[in-house]
């Protein structure tokens, strides 16, 4: 079973391919691979504001954040002190 959903990372490099750090991770998530990579080319266009040479978008598995994460249960025992 596969991540849950996707999210596009933007890159930007410096010299082609080598040394690219990401600049952004946008908000928009997709249930799945094939919908994130259909988004990145509309992506990247309307997120190329960034100063560097090459730009790239990446689909990325993305975790849940904390609010939608099943709660974890309460540990077993007693604290003592």
């Amino acid at each position: 079973m596969g991540p849950g959903f996707y999210v596009i990372a933007i890159l930007g490099c410096a010299d082609g391919s080598a040394g690219c750090t990401p600049v952004a991770t946008l908000s928009t998530r997709y249930e799945s691979r094939q919908a994130c990579l259909a988004a990145t080319p509309a992506a990247l266009n309307e997120n190329g504001d960034f100063d560097y040479p090459t730009l790239y978008a990446q689909c990325r598995p993305a975790k849940a954040p904390a609010a939608e994460r099943a709660p974890r249960p309460a540990p077993q025992g007693t604290l003592q002190g």
